[in-house]
């Protein structure tokens, strides 16, 4: 994979075999309770055709802090070729800081296959057929 980076912000992997890829921010900033704030991480990828690049949020920060990704999963496209740049939000009670260096969300490049899209009067029936959201309860 070709990338663009600083060597302390090339995304790395925690542990062998995680699917996500540290990103850290490459600026400082507060982030206030109920609040967004759009990070740069100082990388700047080329994807091959057929791939894309999916930011998730870190387990660690929603659970102990509030702060997700607000768009999670974040899609970076193959033919993206601007700062991987992450929207946080701020969901706790008070405001976070964050650090240059700091790892704020994971990048997991994904293979992807484009669809044809065909249109069509009907649908075939399913068992689920069009029961949406809630339709399995919650026990």
């Amino acid at each position: 994979m070709l990338i663009v980076a600083e060597p302390e912000f090339v995304p790395t992997y925690a542990h062998p075999g995680d699917a996500g890829a540290d990103l850290r921010s490459s600026q400082a900033l507060t982030i206030s309770p109920n609040s967004r704030a759009t990070v740069k991480t100082g990388v700047s990828i080329a994807l091959p055709s057929g791939y894309v690049g999916l930011v998730h949020p870190r387990s660690g920060l929603a659970a102990k802090h509030g702060i997700t990704v607000l768009n999670a999963p974040g899609t970076v496209d193959a033919g993206y070729r601007g700062e991987i740049a992450v929207t946080l939000l701020n969901t706790g009670t008070e405001a976070f800081e964050v650090n240059v260096g700091d790892r704020i969300a994971q990048l997991v490049i994904q293979a992807v296959e484009q669809a044809q899209f065909v249109s069509v009067s009907s649908l075939p029936e399913t068992h689920r057929g069009d029961s949406g959201f809630g339709s399995t309860g919650v026990k």
